[in-house]
């Protein structure tokens, strides 16, 4: 083997650190190494390390965090001592991996790293494990590195365990390896100059890319490097760009899902006296040096997974990217000589970006963690060393979904079926797929879908997964040929084998990974509810949006705007089938708002979804009261049949409550309202629409809210009528601007020298004095002080419009009338 330390070579930034770390991990067991991008931290550490006495002659591990990042690594290594990789350096990951009894280094991915450790906890074999570009701080990482420390602490105290990244909390990762040195590299990039474009916010992401790289492209020479959030928006760019850049520019995605040809079209330089545009999602952001790109046009976005442990499904977000992302991608631009970064934003708003990127283990599916976990004896992750404590919610949905299909028994530990579950390198869902499947004969058909799902791009992109397996099937690539290989596998280590996926039957065995996931038609071309009561939509062109049930697989957007992005169908039969213990079959009553009266159905139903009913006689119960009265109170009280003498009721009552206080009940529209359920369903017993509900329904309701004890305090207090001189019994109105009042003619007050009240005497009525006519002539609230006052001004005006009546000088000392004087007197 030639010089490890990469002599020959030319000096890299990362060289003046080595002689550091080295004497930390002879000294200590663990290191933490910050570099920036381009210091050569991924090719030159390994290699530096081999010849460390305390290495033995074991290997190396170096974890990468995506295929891409690992083969190039591999590859430069293998170049830099004159080998081919597979020799004292190989590759481990899930597609063509080149190992020989002669490799020291062996180069996997974060996923492969996991499952090495889970199945021999010793690292028998290994030196050391190196967790390169750690930042970008994925769950498979994390958990790696938790499970290393824990080996190291238990089994393994020789183990060297060295943290690698670029932009990270040294001292933060130093603490949790036990107060770890921390050795740092100033690196050597190229100034870079930062150009800013703030975007309209209400123009596609698309369209101002597009028109970015344009400019860029005019303004300086070189190769570019654009950023977008994901393969939807580079292929849309590409499209644009197609025929506006010049003959010279060639234009090339680079994202997780191409083929290994495609991506290193991508990050292989430009051939002389051309340029080429580099269209990359974060795949690009650290790792890879794409020769001559000089410029970087950011568009500050990000695809990132949510996951929603209510409803146990995680959805892909276009959010912000960090700051710290941001500005691993504006070094991107002076790798190799001076550069310039187009940001599609204003210089202001980075300070305004979140620090670092968010780490995955706070927002993804802990379902993989949990049964890592169980499997490596921890039945409660909290208790192993991670930088962020899993969150609870997520790891209970965990709990329950692991529990539901059999994989951890209650106390958490693994059963013989989470073993079998966890022998398949898949997610549990999908490896209960296969498993479930193989029990039918359907094992191959199961794994060619898992392997659809878990390997991005394959069989294309389209919604449709039955058509995305059979393109799979068709496909003569390499990396189809390596994920059939990969998923007979599979077949095999679940106990079966079978054939193809048959479009029919791609649904039903969907169901099998995610039943709370199956998907009725809501009515509306292309929308959709799933049983666990999440919403989707498709586009109502795809064929599937034409199907009645569905199995969601994956989907995109906020809760109320999401699409479905990956879905088989499934027949009503598949469904009865595959769910006979889990359909529920029960009555249901509903208030149809349109008709203002109850519906009762015999409804069947997975979850929140129906899948069939039938119309039925609505029961005379205590629920269908209630739904009755609930509904009627959010269309409107005033729907119901009031009459005066109701109207009145309540007017009293709440004269009362705002006079004495809340003894007496609340009866304003809010109250009634919100406690239809309890005043008013008891008195509709039986009824299935408004029209039915009487006068003395809604009567029995409302005395029903006014306690025994006070109802004759009511009448007493609050009377429905006054009796004035005359012994005429004159209604109370309760509803006159907040204050009762009594309306009455004047003469039959003649002789009254006491103002009338109400309230045990404390509340005196304001009284609308009539005239003969029963028109408004005066309005007081003290009528001794109107016989002594105004009623003079008022009998010269009354006497000649209405000279039949009385109008005496002194009314007090005038009998009260109801009638006319007699004609001639």
């Amino acid at each position: 083997m030639q010089a490890s330390d990469g002599s020959g070579s030319p000096p890299l930034p990362i060289d003046a650190a080595l002689p550091a770390l080295g004497a930390a991990l002879a000294a200590g067991h663990a290191a933490v190494l910050v570099a920036p991008p381009g210091a050569g931290k991924t090719t030159r550490v390994p290699l530096r390390l081999l010849d460390a006495d305390w290495l033995q002659n074991r290997k190396i591990i170096l974890l990468e965090p995506r295929r891409l990042a690992a083969r190039g690594a591999a590859e430069r290594m293998a170049a830099t001592i004159g080998e081919r990789v597979g020799e004292t350096v190989g590759l481990r990951v899930r597609l063509g991996s080149k190992i020989s009894g002669r490799t020291r280094i062996e180069v996997v991915t974060e996923g492969v790293f996991t499952r090495m450790i889970l199945d021999d906890p010793e690292l028998s074999g290994v030196g050391a494990v190196l967790f390169d570009e750690f930042h970008e701080r994925s769950l498979d990482a994390d958990l790696g590195l938790a499970l290393a420390i824990d080996a190291q602490g238990a089994l393994r105290e020789d183990l060297r365990i060295l943290v690698m990244s670029a932009t990270l909390d040294g001292a933060r990762v130093a603490r949790l390896l036990r107060d770890a040195p921390v050795i740092a590299s100033e690196g050597r990039a190229y100034p870079v100059k930062t150009r800013h474009l703030e975007r309209d916010p209400n123009r596609r992401i698309e369209d101002a890319m597009a028109d970015a790289i344009l400019r860029a492209l005019r303004a300086d020479p070189g190769s570019v490097l654009a950023f977008l959030p994901g393969q939807g928006e580079i292929r849309r760019v590409a499209d644009m760009l197609a025929g506006r850049v010049d003959d010279t520019t060639e234009i090339a995605p680079l994202y997780g899902a191409l083929t290994q040809g495609e991506q290193d079209r991508a990050v292989s330089p430009a051939p002389p006296g051309r340029r080429k545009v580099v269209l990359a999602t974060s795949i690009a952001e650290t790792s890879l040096t794409i020769e001559g790109v000089r410029i970087v046009v950011d568009s500050g976005l990000s695809r990132i997974p949510v996951y929603e442990p209510g409803i146990g499904l995680t959805r892909l977000v276009t959010a912000r990217s960090s700051r710290a992302s941001v500005d691993q991608r504006r070094g991107r631009a002076g790798r190799t000589e001076p550069g310039i970064c187009w940001r599609l934003w204003s210089e202001a708003a980075t300070n305004a970006l979140e620090p670092f990127t968010r780490p995955e283990i706070l927002a993804a599916d802990l379902a993989s963690l949990l049964i890592d976990s169980a499997a490596w004896g921890v039945t409660d992750p909290t208790t192993l060393a991670f930088l962020d404590t899993p969150p609870g919610p997520a790891l209970m949905e965990a709990r329950t979904i692991l529990g539901e299909i059999g994989a951890i028994d209650p106390d958490g530990r693994l059963t013989p079926t989470g073993r079998r579950l966890r022998s398949l390198p898949l997610p549990p869902r999908l490896a209960r797929m296969v498993v479930r499947a193989a029990e039918g004969g359907q094992a191959r058909a199961a794994a060619d879908l898992a392997a659809v799902l878990v390997e991005r791009g394959l069989g294309g992109d389209g919604v449709d997964l039955a058509d995305r397996v059979e393109r799979f099937g068709r496909d003569r690539g390499t990396r189809a040929a390596d994920m059939r290989r990969l998923a007979q596998g599979w077949a095999r280590q679940a106990g079966g084998s079978g054939t193809a996926v048959d479009a029919a039957e791609a649904g039903a065995l969907l169901a099998l990974a995610y039943p709370d996931r199956v998907a009725r038609a809501r009515g509306r071309d292309g929308e959709f509810v799933m049983a666990n009561g999440r919403a989707g939509r498709l586009d109502p062109a795809s064929s599937l949006a034409r199907e009645a049930y569905l199995v969601v697989a994956d989907i995109a957007g906020a809760a109320g705007n999401a699409r479905i992005l990956a879905a088989a169908a499934i027949t009503p039969e598949a469904i009865e089938a595959l769910f006979a213990d889990r359909i529920e079959a029960g009555t249901s009553v509903v208030f149809d708002r349109g008709a203002r009266a109850l519906r009762a159905r015999a409804v069947r139903r997975l979850g929140a979804i129906s899948l069939g009913e039938r119309t039925l006689p609505v029961p005379s119960d205590a629920a269908s009261a209630e739904i009755l009265a609930r509904g009627i109170a959010e269309l409107g009280l005033d729907l119901l049949p009031w009459t005066p003498a109701l109207s009145q009721w309540r007017a009293r009552i709440r004269f009362l409550r705002a006079a004495e206080g809340p003894d007496w009940p609340d009866v304003s529209d809010e109250a009634l309202v919100a406690s239809a359920t309890e005043w008013l369903a008891p008195a509709i017993l039986g009824r299935t629409g408004l029209a039915g509900i009487t006068a003395d329904d809604l009567a029995q309701g409302l005395h029903g809210l006014l306690p025994w004890s006070l109802r004759a305090r009511l009448e007493a207090e609050a009377p429905t009528h006054v009796e004035v001189p005359t012994g005429s019994r004159i209604p109370v109105d309760y509803a006159a601007e907040g204050e009762p009042a009594l309306a009455v003619r004047v003469q039959e007050l003649f002789g009254l020298d006491r103002h009338p009240a109400i309230g045990g005497g404390r509340v005196p009525l304001v009284l609308h004095l009539l005239s003969p006519a029963s028109r408004p002539i005066q309005i007081t609230r003290d009528l001794p002080g109107f016989w002594r006052g105004s009623w003079s001004a008022v009998r010269a005006e009354m006497r000649g419009r209405y000279p039949r009546h009385p109008w005496p000088e002194n009314p007090l000392a005038e009998p009260p009338t109801r009638r006319v004087k007699p004609r001639g007197s």
